[in-house]
């Protein structure tokens, strides 16, 4: 009896120690761990390209004016900087005319020198096809360009909704042309350095 009592004694000293381990061993989930989801200051440089069954094929552009088209083809206009603002909330800025994307009311798109977290705040929905959807934060509206040769938003919700995102920077920019090295000295010239302005009025004695 002497001995189970201090084996079971003994064991017990191990149970306090047993449950900190247990403790720090059992695992929590992250917040929002998930690598789908984007975390606040991410960002990316896109083309946000989109197709549908209307034979619509455009990139998103944002203009110097504040319009929102789609065009065939990428351009310096049509790319786009998405950053995070928060888990699955992106705000969208052109990167050559600084402009916000940005959504009325009535699903019209428009661009926007100033960011208004009502205005210019999208959900970003991934797909299992990797076309991503985008919806105002605030009004609930999918991010829709306008019909193929249309302005006209009234047809906007029969218009594309999926955006492929497609990785894409700006052209660099041209270096500019390089200093020709100097001509090698003419051993033969009385001026091999050229040192001596041009002929007119010099010294006849540097005449070659």
């Amino acid at each position: 009896m002497g001995w189970d009592k201090a084996k079971f004694e003994h064991l017990g000293l191990w149970v306090p120690v047993l449950a900190v381990l247990l403790g720090a061993c059992q695992a929590h989930p992250i917040p929002d761990s998930s690598p789908l989801l984007q975390f606040g200051g991410q960002v990316r440089q896109r083309y946000l390209y989109t197709d549908d069954a209307q034979e619509t094929e455009a990139h998103l552009e944002i203009r110097a004016d504040g319009t929102v088209v789609g065009t065939a083809r990428q351009s310096p206009e049509s790319l786009l900087e998405l950053k995070a603002l928060k888990p699955g909330v992106i705000q969208i800025l052109g990167v050559k005319t600084s402009r916000f994307l940005c959504q009325g009311p009535e699903g019209r798109l428009y661009g926007s020198l100033h960011f208004d977290p009502q205005a210019c705040s999208f959900r970003e929905l991934l797909l299992e096809d990797g076309y991503n959807v985008y919806q105002s934060e605030a009004l609930g509206l999918p991010l829709r360009l306008p019909p193929h040769r249309s302005s006209n938003w009234d047809l906007a919700p029969r218009g594309p909704a999926r955006f492929l995102p497609l990785p894409g920077f700006l052209p660099a920019p041209l270096e500019p042309p390089g200093i020709l090295a100097p001509e090698p000295p003419d051993v033969g010239s009385s001026d091999p350095l050229s040192m001596v302005g041009p002929s007119h009025g010099r010294s006849p004695s540097y005449t070659s």
